[in-house]
Order: structure tokens, then sequence, then C-alpha cells
């Protein structure tokens, strides 16, 4: 049976931290991920007692935490030299994760380059080695958001490692609109890793190399002309092959909604909760 869990990024509602919550519940989540790299969520932000006050505002509302979003933005853990403060800032999101009783922290690292020889590989797996050592000692784990580079390259990337503490957050649209990978093909590729999952659709509008699109390579052409983000069902996602392939695989967590655009959100939200829930009734009357 197909039981998965159907969360919603409260960020994506624009309403702030609190209004987001009653939405979430208002639209039919199950649970919701919060970003917690500045403002109110972050962690320097949050004392025990607010952090208590903040977990007591989510249950109330029927709501649990699927994952917190540590995304620090632009390079990643690219810059060796930046990294020690990456790390840190991130070892303080896992720590808020696990006082919000979840344990999965997503975040962009920057583009794993597909040969192992390229400088910037050892780098990378220097900051993951670190920040899954760290999850393992408090019990989270460091997701890895899929995208930038193909699930192939991901997978060694991640065999690389030899840490339990790093996994993967599975982003399909940010397959078909960058890498071009199948993400039918991408679930099965790192099915041993995939802890939590966004449910995103999208449309490549232009092939051109990650590092480009990603901003980490200077070009003429922006971001926004190599993809469109779409609601769910409008894209290039499979939704039926794919979340069979999620419950192929023994994944029953959750389907995180992400909206990053648009007029209006929580109107795209709630058709992307209603598009999720009869895509599982039908898996589970098939």
């Amino acid at each position: 049976m197909a039981d998965f869990k159907i969360g919603v990024i409260i960020d994506s509602f624009r309403l702030g931290t609190d209004d987001g919550i009653r939405k979430a519940r208002e639209v039919g989540a199950d649970g919701i991920q919060i970003y917690a790299t500045h403002g109110e969520v972050s962690p320097e932000n949050l004392n025990a007692a607010q952090r208590r006050e903040l977990l007591d505002k989510i249950k109330s509302q029927g709501l649990v935490v699927s994952a917190l979003c540590g995304d620090l933005g632009g390079h990643g853990f690219m810059d060796a030299e930046d990294n020690p403060r990456r790390i840190e800032k991130s070892k303080r999101i896992m720590e808020l994760a696990k006082d919000l009783e979840t344990d999965v922290v997503t975040t962009h690292i920057g583009v794993v380059p597909p040969d192992p020889a390229h400088p910037r590989y050892k780098v990378l797996q220097d900051a993951c080695i670190a920040l899954a050592r760290f999850g393992d000692e408090v019990g989270a784990t460091f997701a890895i958001e899929t995208g930038p580079e193909t699930a192939a390259v991901l997978r060694r990337f991640i065999d690389s490692l030899g840490a339990a503490g790093v996994r993967v957050n599975l982003d399909p649209a940010n397959f078909v609109m960058v890498t071009g990978d199948d993400p039918v093909q991408a679930v099965k590729t790192l099915a041993p890793f995939i802890v939590h999952t966004h449910a995103k659709d999208g449309i490549r509008l232009l092939e051109q190399d990650p590092e480009i699109t990603y901003g980490m390579i200077e070009a003429s052409i922006e971001r926004s002309e190599a993809f469109r983000e779409v609601p769910l069902g409008q894209g290039s996602v499979h939704f039926p092959t794919y979340l069979k392939a999620l419950d192929e695989i023994g994944f029953h967590g959750f389907l995180t909604i992400e909206r990053e655009v648009g007029d209006d959100p929580a109107r795209d939200i709630r058709l992307a909760v209603d598009f999720l829930r009869e895509h599982i009734r039908q898996m589970n009357k098939a």
C-alpha cells in the first residue's frame, strides 16, 4: 500500500511562520518543512523555550516537521576556505532539527564534478564527511538535494564518503529541469539513500552545463531562461511512474510540496495536495 505522507515547505506560502503552519493544515498537509538558515527559525534566534513553543504550535495543528531546509545558498560547500563557517552553521541546524523532532536537514551542497580527480571533489567530500559524522553523533541525517548533477554521479559521490549520515532529498523536478535525468531511474539509482523528497514539477527549456544553470560559471543566459517550474502535473515529471518507483523501493516518507514561483502559491499548493492524494488513491485502488 502506498502510504506516502504529504508535506509543504511553509516558506512557499510567503506568509511567515505562524500563518504558514496554519495554512499547511488548511490545505490538508500532514507535515511541514521549514527554512532554518536565517530569520525567526534559525538556530541562533531560538532558545530552548522558543524551540519547544514552536514545536507545540506545529503539533497543535496536527502536523509534524518532515525536515528542515539548511540550504545556505551560493556556492554550497565548494569553497574550502568558507566551509568551516558553513559546516558549523549546518551542525547547529541539525541540532535544531532534533529539537523539532525531525532527523532530516536538506541542502544543496554545490555541483559534484563527474571526475573524482577534480580538486573540488575532495573539498565536497571533506565537508560532507564532517557533517555525516556529526549527524551520526546527534541522530540526524544531512540530505543532499538532487539536481545539479546526475543521479549516477551523486550515487558515486555518496558511496565514496563511507559515512552513514549523508543521505538524499530527491527532487524530481530538478532532474528534469537541469540534468535531463529520468526521475524514475534516479529513484532506482539512489534508492538506499532517499530519506525525504520534494514534490515539484518543471520543464527544461535549455540544455546547458548545470554549473551555468546554478550560477557557478558566469554566462549571459540566466537561470530562469534554462527551465521553468510549473504546477504538479503540468511538467515533465510523470508522477504515476515516479510515485510507483518510490513505492517499489519501500519509500513511504514525505512528498513535500515546494512552490518557488507563481502569483498564488496557496492555490497551487492546495491543488498539489489534491493532485498527490488522487494519485495515491489511484495507486492503492489498482
